[in-house]
């Protein structure tokens, strides 16, 4: 299945702004995490949005948000996929996003997430996105895969990797 069909350069961000940093001192850390994952989700939102594919991006980011509270995103192996079947989403929507520090994402593996790969999808369509939810997974168990996205220069690259998957 070709996934750059509902991925384009402007949903893609090599370098996230959100960055790993300890809890300020007295604060709590698991709701320091929660403000990096939030932090994490919104720029993933913004970029879900450059689709044009969306509806209101407040409540996009506040049901990726309330998604992740049912349960984390992470799979391990340092790679997330933040998903959601959404009335806000008029299409599936994918975007990806890249952190080279890691994020704390709360990942059964314990690892920092470096890769995170978004999907929305409007509640009906369940068989298009289970499906490509599975062929995310297909890619991120390769080894040899997820290391040429890390590695990837700039958004083009990235986009020629899932080509060639």
């Amino acid at each position: 299945m070709n996934l750059t069909r509902y991925l384009k350069p402007a949903q893609i961000k090599v370098e996230l702004t959100t960055l790993p940093s300890p809890p300020p001192d007295g604060a709590s850390p698991d709701k320091h995490r929660w403000e990096l994952k939030e932090s994490a989700l919104s720029e993933l939102c913004d970029l879900l949005d450059s689709s044009g594919k969306t509806g209101n991006k407040s409540k996009l980011l506040t049901d990726l948000v309330n998604r992740e509270k049912k349960s984390s995103t992470a799979v391990g192996r340092g790679v997330a996929i933040p998903h959601v079947r959404t009335m806000q989403a008029k299409e599936l929507i994918l975007a990806v996003g890249r952190s080279s520090a890691g994020i704390d994402f709360d990942a059964p593996d314990g690892e920092p997430v470096r890769l995170f790969f978004a999907m929305v999808a409007p509640p009906y369509d369940d068989q298009l996105y289970l499906k490509i939810y599975k062929e995310i997974g297909s890619l991120i168990l390769n080894d040899e895969s997820r290391q040429r996205l890390l590695d990837a220069k700039n958004e083009h690259e990235i986009i020629r990797i899932f080509q060639t998957l």
